[in-house]
C-alpha cells in the first residue's frame, strides 16, 4: 500500500481570500515502511504573506521570489501523489488550499479527491483520543514522538513527523524482526525471512506430570474453589 503523508505551508489561512500554497512536503510509506523517496517543493505565491503566517513558518517572499509557481509544479507534483493515500493532519485545510490551486490551472486535474484517498490524522486522533488536544506537537508527546527540532513550522518538516506519530496510532512497529533488530527503526531494510528450524532437529523433552503431581493438583483446586463456595470440574462429574 502506497501512503503520502503530506503538509503544506501557505501564505494565510483562507484560500478563498486569495491565499496561497507556498511549500509542499511530502513523505513516502510503502507498506508502513519509509521510503526515502520524499518530495519537497517551494512555490512562489505571487503575493505578500500575511505576518501570522509568516511567524509559523518564517518563510519570506523574498525567499520565494525565484521559486516556480504552482502552475510550474503541478505536474511534478500530482504524477507524485496519483493512486496514494494522503495521509493529513487536518486534511480539509491542505486539500481546501490544493483543491483552489488546481481549479486556478482549468479543469486539467480535478479535485485531489478524484486522484487519491485521504485520511485525516486529526480526526482519527479525535476519535481515538476524545475531549483531549490532538495537535501536532500534543499527539508527540502522547506518543514519545521526537519534534524538539521543530522551532518553526516546515511542510517537509512537518510531514516527516506526522509519518512518525501516524505509525505510533496505529501500531508504530513497521517491519518484523525475528532476528532481534529494532523493530521501529525507520527506513530500515525488510526484516530477514523467517528462520526454520531443521527437520532432524532433537525432539524436545516432554515430562508429564506424575499421578502426585495430578492429584497435589486437585486438591489445590478444590481448596480454592471451596474458599469461593464453588465446586472444581472433577466434584461436578462426580456428582
Amino acid at each position: 500500500m502506497r501512503q503520502i503523508v503530506l503538509d503544506t505551508e501557505t501564505t494565510g489561512l483562507d484560500p478563498l481570500s486569495g491565499h496561497r500554497i507556498i511549500e509542499i512536503g511530502c513523505v513516502e510509506l510503502r507498506n508502513r515502511r519509509l521510503t526515502g523517496n520524499n518530495l519537497h517543493l517551494y512555490i512562489n505565491p505571487e503575493r505578500d504573506i500575511d505576518e501570522g503566517a509568516l511567524e509559523v513558518h518564517g518563510i519570506t517572499r523574498e525567499f520565494l521570489a525565484d521559486k516556480p509557481t504552482f502552475e510550474q509544479i503541478a505536474e511534478e507534483f500530482m504524477t507524485f501523489v496519483d493512486g496514494a493515500e494522503l495521509v493529513i493532519h487536518n486534511a480539509p485545510f491542505d486539500v481546501g488550499f490544493l483543491d483552489h490551486e488546481l481549479r486556478r490551472l482549468g479543469a486539467k486535474w480535478g479535485a485531489v479527491a478524484e486522484r487519491c484517498r485521504i485520511l485525516d490524522t486529526l480526526k482519527m486522533a479525535r476519535d481515538l483520543h476524545p475531549g483531549q488536544k490532538n495537535s501536532l506537537d500534543a499527539l508527540c508527546r502522547r506518543y514519545d514522538v521526537e519534534n524538539a527540532h521543530r522551532e518553526l513550522h516546515g511542510a517537509l518538516l512537518d510531514a516527516e513527523i506526522l509519518a512518525d506519530v501516524y505509525l505510533a496510532m496505529t501500531g508504530g512497529q513497521t517491519k518484523l524482526s525475528l532476528g532481534g533488530a529494532d523493530a521501529g527503526e525507520q527506513g530500515s531494510e525488510q526484516a530477514e525471512a523467517i528462520r526454520r528450524l531443521a527437520a532432524d532437529r532433537p525432539r524436545l523433552a516432554v515430562v508429564r506430570a506424575s499421578d502426585t503431581d495430578l492429584d497435589r493438583h486437585r486438591k489445590k483446586l478444590e481448596a480454592m474453589a471451596e474458599s469461593r463456595g464453588q465446586m472444581t470440574l472433577w466434584q461436578e462429574l462426580e456428582q
